[in-house]
């Protein structure tokens, strides 16, 4: 995995996290005492969760969807629709500066990976272009671990 930013015109460009997103900055150390082993597994180490076992990925309760490790909000549920690749998929973020892009290489092939512009926990990857009818034809395919939701009646 490559840290370059992706150049993609089509994918939204999010760049560094902007100024309203406060930078969450922990050691090693500090985010395993804060999250599980398999929340670190996958927001610390850019693991993945298997398909169609996260919490989130049928969910269809209204509300906004925040970075487990750090609570920052990434997505609301009124970008999220029904792709049946087994994780939550959502079709754009809540604003551009609570995502950033990431060229990833990994796997033989070149992905778009997806972490929270304030903590720069993994998150998921962006796929364009699927013919999925959504208004960007984007896919951001979340891991469901790397999520909280925060019901609509408390937002």
């Amino acid at each position: 995995m490559t840290t370059e930013q992706n150049t993609n015109p089509a994918v939204h460009q999010a760049g560094s996290p902007a100024a309203s997103v406060g930078k969450t900055v922990k050691s090693e150390e500090e985010w395993r005492k804060l999250l599980s082993p398999a929340e670190f597994r996958v927001l610390r180490q850019a693991g993945t969760e298997r398909p169609f076992t996260g919490e989130y990925t049928d969910t269809k309760i209204e509300g906004v969807y925040r970075c487990r490790a750090c609570g920052t909000e990434l997505f609301r549920s009124d970008e999220k629709f029904e792709s049946h690749c087994g994780w939550p998929s959502f079709f754009a973020p809540l604003a551009e500066d609570r995502v950033r892009y990431i060229t990833d290489d990994s796997l033989g092939m070149r992905r778009v990976e997806v972490r929270c512009g304030a903590c720069d926990s993994h998150l998921g990857h962006v796929f364009e272009g699927e013919g999925y009818p959504t208004p960007t034809d984007l896919r951001y395919c979340i891991n469901s671990i790397s999520l909280t939701l925060e019901p609509a009646e408390k937002a």
